[in-house]
């Protein structure tokens, strides 16, 4: 083999070989919905208690943060992720309202919730996880 087609083999196999990490960094991740699963178990046990409401709503926001990061959505921001990965959701407008609740209750800790508002925003973030893959959804897991 002459030393021109050993440079041209290598050359293809590290092409290959950059263009195989860089759809590996572009492929999102698969989630996993038992971690995500305990975690929502946790959020609604938070919401027995009245007091404990806003710390509910701040978690499911994070948790849905950590999915959206997972699933490689661009933004730097949680809202510019919500953006991005706005055509997943089937509930668009439950989301953004409970996300405007935790931007509230950040400006706001004292703030007084209530019952139907929590209910609501709780609601907009599991579909959201669902609709992500984070959790399974009503249907799979009777199956």
């Amino acid at each position: 083999m002459s030393l021109e087609m050993i440079a041209a083999v290598v050359s293809i196999c590290i092409v290959l070989a950059a263009v195989a990490i860089a759809v590996a960094r572009k492929t999102p991740r698969k989630l996993n919905p038992d971690y995500f699963g305990e975690a929502w178990k946790e959020i609604q046990n938070r919401c027995k208690d009245k007091g404990s409401w806003s710390d509910a709503i701040v978690e499911a926001d994070k948790l849905l943060d950590r999915a959206l990061k997972r699933r490689k959505f661009k933004g730097r921001s949680m809202g510019e992720r919500m953006v991005s990965a706005q055509r997943k959701f089937t509930n668009n407008d439950g989301l953004w309202f409970a996300h405007n609740l935790y931007k509230k209750i950040l400006v706001d800790p004292d703030l007084k919730l209530r019952e139907a508002d929590v209910k609501e925003a709780l609601v907009g973030y599991r579909q959201a996880l669902r609709d992500l893959g984070a959790l399974q959804s009503v249907e799979s897991r009777s199956s």
